[in-house]
């Protein structure tokens, strides 16, 4: 192990390591928090991944082919996670993991950020909310959305020396939507962009996107009750006794119908259904149920940025003031069976345990004047190359939308597919991403 302290604009860490063929350099940069530099910082951490020898610190050659290029030769692949609100996954070897990264590494040193607020980045905790008034707190979370991770992926460019035709982004999911940010704003800083299920609706309202993802999943859960027709008398039942205060988590969660019901983000995942008709098979006072049900259910993780900020995530330009349960439509109301997505409800506040210190923040932040972060003419203008991986069934990024955003930007090429659901990226693993490289790099589709 080397460890190596750089001095610059701004403090950087630089540690790197071994993992039986991969190598792993982890780099901390020291970043305003705000874009106007008001002096505020956070850190910001990330590791470059790379396969045989030493790499990420430095800028890569593009005087070979990527095919004859190994280790610090190649260009960079920055992968943006979904959410908000999670740090990059870990990298684990033989196998190779995430299942995707074998197809990336044959062709690129891939940057695994932890976004702004996650994993080893400066980290949003419970402790945040002694440092100020909710207002306070709910300005300092304004600034970990998709334009300040998109700077601070600028941040690493300049210091990694990448030169833009050596560097591409892989957003999956939200890392899509930050990913467009991108191009809105630092169009001639990327090279090749990759997008998989994170197409965000432009010049479009949060209502009209949310009103588009209950539609997925009122499609969704009477396919699941053709398959399963006796858990729609379960999930009743289940709804029932939740109305009644009767379902009490582990976590002293006393469960809501809305939060039931959110079960349904499962069967917007390829195998989610396997997990939701295992769940159900159990008696509703066992202990497998109770404690399956709680590490199921939606936004039930460490990081409330998931909750506090993710309509913002997809807003673009405008107050979001709890969108996705003010725009709930009528057959949901009438029909509990009907189960819901990735939709935030705000009596989650005041019932799941978590999130109930942040009340006050949360409501602040429903009511914040986000700034938008997408531009059509300047998607247009962009000269944006790359792929999208669009999935036909999607619950959580509808597929119409995404269509009409990829429309903007001609030289992105678009799969579209029913084989797969949101979580193609990890269903598909290697087999997606090198389909989409070789689009990317086939001079026919120029």
């Amino acid at each position: 192990m080397t460890s190596t302290v750089i001095s610059g604009p701004g403090a950087a860490r630089s540690t790197t390591t071994r993992l039986q063929d991969l190598t792993i350099t982890e780099h901390t940069l020291t970043v305003p928090l705000t874009a106007d530099n008001d002096g505020r910082t956070i850190e910001v951490f990330a590791r470059v991944v790379t396969r045989g020898s030493e790499g990420g610190g430095g800028s890569a050659s593009n005087s070979a082919s990527s095919a004859e290029r190994t280790g610090s030769d190649l260009p960079y692949l920055v992968f943006l996670q979904g959410g908000p609100g999670f740090p990059a996954p870990r990298v684990f070897a033989n196998p190779v993991a995430p299942a995707w990264l074998n197809a990336a590494l044959d062709r690129y040193q891939v940057v695994m950020l932890d976004q702004r607020g996650t994993g080893r980045s400066t980290p949003v905790t419970d402790a945040i909310l002694e440092t100020g008034s909710a207002r306070e707190v709910a300005e300092y979370m304004s600034h970990l959305r998709a334009d300040g991770i998109v700077r601070d992926c600028e941040s690493f460019r300049e210091f990694l020396g990448a030169a833009p035709e050596q560097w591409n982004l892989l957003g999956q999911s939200f890392g899509g939507f930050t990913s467009l940010h991108y191009l809105t704003k630092y169009p001639k800083s990327v090279n090749n962009v990759f997008f998989t299920g994170g197409l965000p609706p432009v010049g479009r309202t949060t209502e009209e996107f949310y009103a588009a993802t209950y539609d997925k999943m009122r499609w969704l859960s009477e396919r699941y009750y053709r398959a399963f027709p006796e858990d729609r008398e379960k999930i009743r039942q289940l709804v029932g006794l939740a109305d009644a205060g009767k379902i009490v988590l582990p976590t002293g969660e006393v469960l809501s119908p809305s939060r039931l019901r959110s079960l349904g983000m499962l069967i917007g995942m390829t195998e989610g259904w396997q997990q939701l008709h295992s769940l159900l098979d159990w008696p509703a006072d066992s202990n497998e149920f109770l404690y399956g049900l709680s590490s199921l259910l939606s936004f039930g993780g460490a990081n409330p940025i998931y909750y506090a900020l993710h309509e913002s995530s997809g807003s673009d330009g405008a107050v979001t003031n709890w969108s996705a349960q003010r725009v709930i439509p009528q057959d949901f109301v009438d029909d509990v069976t009907l189960l819901t997505g990735e939709h935030v409800h705000s009596d989650w506040l005041d019932t799941v345990p978590h999130l109930q210190p942040w009340k006050d923040v949360a409501l602040e932040l429903a009511q914040w004047p986000w700034p938008r972060l997408y531009d059509a003419d300047a998607l247009r203008n962009s000269e944006a190359r790359g792929v999208a991986a669009i999935y036909y069934r999607d619950a959580y990024v509808p597929v119409e939308f995404s269509i009409e955003t990829a429309e903007l930007m001609p030289g992105v090429h678009q799969v579209i597919t029913n084989s797969t659901e949101h979580n193609g990226l990890r269903d598909w693993g290697d087999k997606l991403l090198e389909h989409m490289f070789d689009l990317a790099e086939d001079k026919r589709y120029r």
